[in-house]
């Protein structure tokens, strides 16, 4: 997809195209090496670094852009649908039916007065900073639910998708994809961790999947729920946290991952300039 970049006009209120430069011009998401002002490091950010160490430092330091996607409209009302759901049942303290079909009838969302804020990625979501660095990770996440019988906090994301192999807990998490939901429940896990909650080692994927149905459209779309369950491990984040913090204070550039497909781009197109010149 090639993406072309715009800017809403602040007069006429619609978007127009302007020139890209690749280059972040927020200043306050650039991190200087070794700098000692607080930054702050998202679930995204964290998983890129997972990914490709070199598009990470790219991004994070040097202040390169990657190029802009539309965003997941439908994913994000279903989001926003079953949030409006569970909080329901949050102020009633009773089990969501997701919960009562899966026998889990001693788990209810948590009621906090924080519930928005740490769902809200904008307003910092939830925070910690790592150990006494000026590194502050955070992430909005979708739900926190509680577990009535040992009184702890469980980690909950929401995910739409279409696909017409029925969901299996067997099968869920046999792609690289889905792979990295588990680094996201065990990033959230350790954020309230060290936020000072008792969090479970149960953690849940609630997966809408789309229906193909024989009948057609007719203007509505029906979904198969079905909830998967994810072990959390955080010992190793927080060991790839301070390799990440190593990284990001070196003016060394860190190397590519062999199957980073930006960095493949990169390169090709690097070659190609350079015979045009």
């Amino acid at each position: 997809m090639i993406s072309l970049k715009s800017k809403k006009n602040t007069k006429t209120g619609k978007r127009e195209l302007v020139e890209a430069t690749g280059l972040n011009s927020q200043q306050w998401r650039i991190y200087k090496p070794n700098q000692n002002k607080d930054f702050n490091i998202s679930r995204s950010r964290f998983e890129d670094y997972r990914k490709c160490q070199r598009c990470f430092y790219l991004k994070t330091v040097k202040g390169f852009m990657e190029p802009g996607t539309p965003p997941w409209k439908l994913n994000t009302l279903t989001d926003t649908l079953l949030k409006k759901e569970f909080d329901v049942c949050r102020e009633k303290q009773i089990p969501h039916r997701i919960m009562i079909a899966n026998k889990l009838k001693h788990l209810v969302p948590y009621k906090t007065e924080f519930i928005e804020q740490w769902q809200n990625s904008l307003s910092g979501g939830l925070k910690h900073r790592y150990k006494n660095t000026n590194i502050i990770l955070q992430g909005g996440i979708d739900d926190v639910w509680f577990n009535t019988k040992t009184e702890e906090l469980i980690v909950a994301d929401y995910k739409s998708t279409q696909q017409k192999l029925k969901i299996s807990q067997d099968t869920y998490f046999e792609s690289f994809y889905t792979q990295g939901y588990k680094t996201q429940l065990d990033f959230y896990a350790y954020l309230l961790k060290g936020m000072g909650y008792k969090v479970s080692l149960d953690a849940y994927l609630y997966i809408c999947n789309a229906k193909e149905v024989d009948e057609g459209f007719n203007g509505q779309m029906l979904f198969d729920e079905t909830l998967i369950l994810h072990k959390v491990k955080t010992d190793y984040i927080h060991k790839e946290v301070q390799q990440m913090i190593d990284v990001i204070n070196s003016d060394k550039m860190p190397d590519s991952h062999i199957s980073c497909e930006n960095c493949a781009y990169a390169r090709q197109r690097s070659v190609i300039d350079k015979l045009k010149n």
